[in-house]
């Protein structure tokens, strides 16, 4: 899964690398970015891209108004054209989120039932961005002004080599030679939606273990992603 992520890059920046607009509300840089807060994503309209601010976490449009429904942050690669809370948008709302890194805890191996988790800081190599593959969704009522009208979730699949001793899942990582058919409006054939969400490249991920002030959400700052020795975060 992907519970926590960092966005820390400016809002200028981020749309001149994927080559979209900016958006009109900027976000402050969060090394601690959490569900159901603001992130920033990339969609496409008829001129071009341009960089929306949604809410991490949808209820789909189906729910029943007034039911307790849960906030859905991620979505599994394999089952999305199969689940009605996300297929819709899988055909026809695709988004790239943007982030400079991510967040995942690794089990104790000894006991993965107990003990504490080591977090780790997961990121490319070379300081670029990640293009989380992403889906969005239109809010049952409309945000109050300043506030986001759609919300997002992140697609996520098996994980690469790298990944594979730190957790089960990770999110779909998009290379650019993908950003054009998953942001396409007019491609609605799901299996070539599909065969894009496969687990990243390993030479796009590097990832070192970090200390457990991200576990709380109301911490932030770079400090969060400094390297500390495993085992004694």
């Amino acid at each position: 899964m992907c519970g926590r992520y960092v966005s820390a890059t400016p809002a200028a920046q981020i749309a001149a690398y994927f080559g979209s607009t900016s958006p009109t509300t900027h976000l402050p840089a969060s090394y601690n970015v959490a569900p159901t807060q603001d992130v920033y994503a990339v969609v496409a309209e008829d001129a071009g891209w341009r960089m929306e601010v949604f809410r991490w976490g949808f209820t789909p449009r189906w729910a029943k108004t007034g039911k307790p429904t849960p906030i859905l942050i991620n979505a599994r690669a394999e089952t999305l054209a199969e689940k009605p809370t996300f297929r819709t948008s899988l055909r026809s709302r695709r988004c790239l989120i943007p982030a400079d890194g991510f967040y995942e805890w690794r089990s104790n191996p000894v006991d993965p039932k107990r003990g504490r988790k080591q977090p780790f800081f997961i990121h490319h190599p070379d300081g670029d961005p990640y293009a989380f593959a992403g889906l969005w969704e239109l809010q049952d009522t409309p945000g109050a002004e300043g506030t986001p009208s759609s919300s997002c979730v992140i697609v996520t699949t098996t994980p690469n080599a790298p990944m594979v001793p730190i957790h089960n899942r990770m999110p779909v990582i998009l290379p650019p030679s993908a950003w054009d058919r998953w942001l396409d409006r007019e491609q609605t054939e799901v299996q070539l939606l599909q065969d894009l969400l496969l687990p990243a490249a390993a030479e796009v991920v590097a990832l070192h273990a970090v200390a457990t002030g991200v576990n709380n959400a109301r911490h932030d700052g770079p400090q969060l992603i400094a390297p500390v020795v495993d085992g004694m975060a």
